[in-house]
């Protein structure tokens, strides 16, 4: 039985990608009213497949209104790939929950849809042959939050391309167009209206007052009576018409005074944060770079409404911090903003490594209260990485050791020190008499040489060229990279960024022109000179 079992459920696994692949279903909206009409897409990508879909499903929950066919060839790596779309206009019979069924096409079925057909409400305008209806999702929002305006423009004549819709302008809102407008049908007391839909999503800037001014819809209607006469000097200019919405008001509320002044301000209906790594930080050593990514997506808000995360300052981590992605998603409930931070850690030493939790405040516009979401602290385990050296003080896996050991290597170290100190002050004693002479010929490359090699690295703004010139320069210096770097904040800050293109994406923008004039901001008399280039000490032989 077992065995019989597990084989049927694997004969499902392997039908169900074929089914879904086979045939897929859609709707360009899942909320409607009484009356409209909705858009069914059913597509197939098998090109051995000719029939066509069954519809008699359908005949109870709908009406079909229409049918139509669309066959696409794509070329595709030296491959054709055929897909078939049959997209039928359906009306719905019944208001609340209706649900597509399945449809099949050969031997393919297609998923269940569910629909909400709300009841529609008559209104005085519904004798005319062009209305215009105007409203929004709620009678009040709080400042800087999303309220959905939605006009749709109904007709039961036929009208001319030539439409136009005056443009929603407010001085205290920041104004939206969510999408593309949309077309359907809706029958009103028997009549059949066509219905051009347009949705706005609005960002009020103060507190108080705001008036959604009207809106003029204009359109040539086409005579009926000389729409099928001959017209050979082109169509018959039909009745202008002009209808327009009423005004609407908005009262917006201030931002609560139990939200923290030093929050920055999110009305949204729904706000969640995520995290992803890559690598996946588990076994983690020192030196690799981590890259992890922060993603902050809020329903209501714009993206440019979003804060920056709080940075990654965590000691033992370098970071190097990409630029934020922003984007936004429109949905049948407004904009989805979104927020994606990247950086970059690479950490510096063994152990243990906390990273903070993360922590953003916001305003739930639905259940109108107060909400903090989190992402939770994590801890990196820090190991050793063999393919670098380590300083020793780093580590503390070091080897205990025997009194006895430790005793004779204490008195092994101090005979060395003390014949070392021993032999250095006779040699110092020696060269006290010695008289002075000229530094010995330099054997490679000149100090001068190698800022020039320097300067153009980076004024070609090569960070990885840069970084070998740099420590080629450096090792002819008086002293090392760091103790310039911490002395000189100029040459500090350049090294950072120069560090941070070699460890990020970002490293093709890197411009090396603020790193070459830290190097030139040192002064003369701390820098090695080319011999060469030292002035002589003997007067000129003819002087002026």
């Amino acid at each position: 039985m077992n065995r019989l079992c597990a084989l049927l459920l694997l004969l499902w696994c392997w039908t169900l990608p074929v089914q879904a692949l086979g045939l897929v279903a859609s709707v360009d909206r899942d909320h409607l009213n009484s009356g409209e009409t909705v858009e069914l897409t059913l597509e197939s990508n098998d090109a051995t497949q000719f029939g066509k879909p069954d519809l008699s499903p359908l005949d109870d929950l709908f009406e079909v209104r229409g049918t139509r066919q669309v066959n696409q060839l794509t070329n595709l790596s030296d491959s054709n790939k055929a897909n078939t779309r049959w997209i039928i206009t359906l009306q719905p019979r019944r208001t609340g929950t209706v649900v597509i069924p399945p449809l099949q096409v050969g031997d393919y079925h297609s998923q269940p849809i569910s629909l909400t057909v709300s009841q529609s409400e008559a209104t005085v305008n519904e004798l005319a042959p062009v209305f215009i209806e105007s409203s929004l999702d709620q009678s009040s929002v709080y400042v800087q939050a999303q309220a959905i305006l939605t006009l749709r423009i109904y007709h039961s004549v036929a009208l001319y391309d030539d439409s136009s819709l005056t443009p929603l302008h407010l001085s205290d809102a920041i104004v939206e167009q969510l999408g593309e407008s949309r077309t359907y049908e809706k029958l009103i007391n028997g009549v059949r209206h066509g219905v051009i839909e347009m949705r706005y999503g609005i960002y009020p800037q103060h507190s108080g007052e705001l008036l959604v001014p009207a809106q003029t819809f204009s359109a040539t209607q086409v005579d009926s009576q000389q729409s099928n006469a001959p017209a050979p000097l082109g169509p018959v200019p039909g009745k202008l018409v002009h209808v327009t919405s009423p005004d609407i008001p908005l009262k917006v509320k201030p931002k609560p005074q139990d939200y923290p002044s030093t929050a920055p301000w999110l009305p949204a209906r729904s706000l969640s944060m995520s995290e992803t790594w890559n690598p996946e930080p588990d076994h983690c050593r020192v030196g690799d770079s981590l890259t992890r990514t922060l993603t902050l997506k809020a329903q209501g808000l714009s993206s440019a409404q979003l804060p920056a995360l709080t940075a990654t300052d965590v000691n033992g981590l370098r970071r190097y911090p990409d630029l934020p992605q922003l984007s936004n998603q429109i949905t049948e409930n407004g904009l989805i903003g979104s927020r994606e931070e990247r950086e970059a850690l690479v950490p510096t030493r063994i152990g243990q490594v906390e990273l903070p939790a993360v922590e953003v405040v916001w305003w739930n516009t639905h259940e109108d209260r107060l909400e903090r979401s989190y992402l939770p602290a994590r801890t990196l385990q820090v190991a050793a990485n063999p393919d670098l050296a380590l300083d020793p003080a780093a580590s503390d896996t070091t080897r205990p050791l025997s009194d006895e050991s430790s005793l004779w290597l204490w008195q092994l170290s101090t005979f060395v020190l003390g014949c070392s100190t021993l032999i250095g002050f006779g040699l110092w004693w020696r060269a006290r008499w010695q008289p002075a002479i000229l530094r010995a010929a330099q054997t490679g490359p000149s100090p001068r040489t190698l800022l020039d090699d320097l300067k153009r690295a980076c004024l070609a703004n090569d960070p990885q060229a840069t970084r070998q010139a740099l420590d080629a320069w450096a090792r002819q210096q008086p002293e090392t990279l760091a103790d310039m770097a911490a002395r000189f904040v100029l040459l500090s800050d350049a090294l950072d960024g120069l560090n941070g293109a070699l460890y990020s994406e970002s490293g093709q923008h890197w411009q090396g022109e603020e790193l070459w004039k830290a190097i030139r901001s040192i002064p003369a008399h701390e820098r090695e000179q080319d011999p060469g280039s030292e002035p002589s000490s003997l007067p000129p032989l003819y002087p002026k």
